[in-house]
């Protein structure tokens, strides 16, 4: 493959990020879930992406290799199943790597506020032996201060602060469910590793300043978003009460209000969230340039993150699973191809059904795309790609 070195400097405050892409358009290899025997199955897809796309060949023999992925709420369906990712682990064994299974914990209280909860909830959702032959490691530890900084001196962070196994690892293979997100838009690669690398003091700077708002016309009262809240920063009188001294911006009211009556304080701020999240990709693929490759699943796109508690029915059909080496590329690629296909009626998507329009932003009314421009400039990928279907 002939490699071209992209260099972008973004200001004097920090050294340059070199980006690879190939020639100028990045590539995206795409296989689509149709299957007529065994040749064609999702195992046989998923390994022939990872030979097309290079993803085997991001680590060499001997290498420990981190497979960064969301192991699932308690009480969520659609995150990803394990028999994806074992043909990913089965690769990176006949390959002479050491595959481990990796996430960071959360911010919220939830079922995977620390490593003993997490694991217990990725056991019971079948990330075990023999499903899987590779082991979990929490990568931010016991309770999410694990951690390594780095500096970037970027526009929102001189440093990022992110899971010790991240860092440690030889190579990462990001593997990530392309779905709705209530602050970002949408959750897939770039938010996977930098969102999902995070640590715990990490996953409070990027959510900070994104404090939520109560519209008092539409509360019910109905008390979700306060048994939700991990600071009891929400008390109801009547109406939901939010202490922004408590609040530390988490989203998980926002997740939980059953009547959309909580949103942020300025919009301005989920532009933010998605650029720090940017700048942690930056800090964590320093050092790694040529040892990062990115798997994307765009199946079950549901409106929210998977780490809400519950699953709601999917906004799209099942699309396809993606690869490529630009996490720029394979997020504009997933981005596009639920925007190309037909929404589904009686879901959470209410209008904006036909192929073209723009269903990302019909589900939350957020400006999606700031995350790519900004991980662009930033020298992470490309949003110019070309995709090859297999």
């Amino acid at each position: 493959m002939n490699i071209v070195w992209r260099v972008i400097r973004i200001s004097k405050f920090h050294q340059p990020l070199e980006s690879y892409l190939d020639d100028i358009m990045s590539k995206v290899y795409f296989a689509g879930l149709r299957a007529d025997g065994q040749s064609t199955n999702i195992p046989s897809k998923i390994q022939r992406l990872l030979e097309a796309s290079q993803l085997n060949s991001v680590f060499t023999e001997g290498d420990l290799v981190a497979v960064k992925t969301h192991l699932g709420e308690p009480g969520s369906t659609t995150f990803l199943r394990p028999q994806y990712i074992s043909p990913i682990v089965d690769m990176i064994h006949r390959k002479g790597g050491r595959p481990f299974l990796t996430d960071c914990n959360t911010l919220y209280l939830g079922g995977r506020s620390n490593a003993v909860d997490h694991l217990n909830a990725a056991i019971r959702h079948g990330f075990t032996y023999p499903v899987i032959d590779a082991p979990i490691i929490i990568a931010d530890g016991l309770l999410g201060m694990d951690e390594i900084e780095v500096e970037v001196g970027l526009k929102h962070c001189r440093t990022v602060k992110f899971g010790t196994a991240a860092q440690q690892a030889s190579s990462i293979i990001v593997v990530s469910h392309f779905k709705g997100h209530l602050m970002t838009g949408f959750g897939g690669a770039l938010k996977n590793l930098g969102m999902g690398f995070g640590s715990r003091s990490g996953k409070l700077e990027m959510h900070k300043l994104a404090h939520p708002t109560v519209n008092q016309e539409i509360c019910t009262g109905c008390g979700s978003c306060a048994t939700s809240c991990p600071q009891s920063a929400i008390s109801i009188v009547k109406k939901a009460q939010i202490q922004e001294a408590k609040c530390i911006g988490c989203g998980e009211c926002w997740v939980a209000c059953p009547t959309d009556a909580i949103g942020p304080q300025d919009p301005k701020s989920l532009i933010d969230i998605q650029e720090k999240i940017v700048e942690y990709c930056y800090g964590i693929v320093k050092g790694k340039i040529g040892n990062i490759g990115y798997m994307t699943f765009v199946v079950d796109v549901t409106p929210h993150c998977d780490c809400a508690p519950w699953s709601d029915s999917p906004i799209v059909p099942d699309i396809g699973i993606l690869a490529s080496l630009d996490p720029v590329a394979i997020d504009q690629a997933a981005a596009d191809l639920v925007n190309k296909s037909r929404g589904l009626e009686g879901t959470k998507l209410k209008h904006h059904h036909s192929p073209g329009d723009d269903k990302i932003r019909a589900i939350v009314n957020i400006d999606w795309t700031a995350q790519l421009r900004y991980a662009e400039e930033l020298g992470l990928g490309s949003r110019a790609y070309e995709l090859i279907k297999l």
